[in-house]
């Protein structure tokens, strides 16, 4: 009989093992699944958040702080090396001061002037766009104030403004053309290179660094220096006017300290962004229309800048810098 009674019992404790570990195992399955929820929320949270901070970053320059209708000063930056796909691109800035001009709260413009130059082409879009908003809004005055350097390509744009503003310790002028490079002829011969090259058409390769200058092309490319520093030398011309004194080396390329460049023309007054928001426009309040690049975008382009800059070398643009 015992022996009947314990075999009945065993299917029955059998049983409530298996169920107990199937229920544990339920409630296991069920707790991960919350936690992966949670963290899944988190995640979503965080990615949320990181969206919305690069949206304020993307659209902070549009949300001005209280523009108030007494009007401003609006401000905007020509800070670093001209280029298309740099900081200082003919495209931002003309945004720029699109925008700031349909403002109706704008007084008056600052281009904030702090460059060693660049790409004609870019500072001459730019210069272009200056003298459109002039001839349209003749009452809205747009004045370049520059802190440590204008140079070149930044001293063609601000050539273009009503004034210039420098600091008398600031660097300004620099009229002038470059187009820089190297060569390796001798360095290959002493290791023994032999140059290959092939190309179809008499000048494709024109100042190839690891071939010998030929003197036809190297004339061709001074006199291509030479009408870019022409149209430099006219834009100038053009947005200063009588206001340059004129001396043989105006043009040579030098540059002048501001305090310089008030006596021969080439700025006007000594003042900061302050003294002429407050004194000259009259809107002591300053908001910065510069655009501003996605912090993305930002990050990708500085991954390709090292590289850029030695293909710019070898290629040989011209530069006003």
């Amino acid at each position: 009989m015992d022996n009947q009674q314990d075999n009945s019992t065993k299917p029955a404790s059998a049983a409530g093992w298996e169920h107990e570990v199937l229920e544990k195992l339920v409630f296991a399955a069920l707790s991960e699944q919350k936690a992966t929820r949670r963290w899944g929320v988190f995640f979503k949270s965080l990615l949320f958040l990181y969206l919305l901070v690069l949206l304020g970053i993307a659209v902070y320059p549009k949300i001005k702080m209280d523009k108030g209708s007494t009007g401003h000063t609006a401000v905007v930056n020509l800070v670093g090396m001209i280029a298309e796909g740099k900081d200082a691109n003919a495209a931002d800035l003309i945004e720029s001061l699109r925008d700031a001009v349909k403002d109706e709260n704008t007084k008056g413009i600052i281009i904030h002037a702090n460059s060693p130059g660049g790409s004609p082409v870019q500072s001459a879009y730019v210069y272009d766009e200056i003298r459109k908003i002039k001839k349209e809004h003749p009452k809205l005055p747009i004045y370049a104030v520059v802190s440590d350097i204008c140079a070149s390509g930044c001293y063609y744009i601000a050539s273009a403004s009503d004034k210039i503003f420098v600091n008398p310790a600031s660097l300004i002028g620099s009229i002038g053309v470059l187009m820089d490079g190297f060569g390796f002829v001798d360095a290959m011969k002493s290791l023994g290179v032999e140059r290959r090259l092939l190309t179809a058409g008499t000048h494709k390769a024109m100042l190839d660094p690891f071939s010998p200058p030929k003197e036809e092309e190297t004339a061709y490319m001074k006199d291509l220096l030479n009408q870019v520093h022409q149209q430099f030398i006219t834009a100038v011309k053009a947005g200063r006017g009588e206001r340059l004194k004129e001396t043989p080396d105006m043009f040579s390329g030098l540059v002048w300290t501001g305090e310089a460049g008030v006596k021969n023309g080439i700025a006007d007054e000594f003042a900061d962004e302050d003294k002429v928001a407050r004194d000259i426009i009259g809107a002591e309040k300053r908001v910065d229309f510069t655009q501003q690049e996605a912090l993305i975008d930002k990050l990708a382009g500085k991954l390709g800048a090292s590289f850029e800059h030695v293909i710019s070398n070898v290629l040989q643009t011209p530069s006003l810098r």
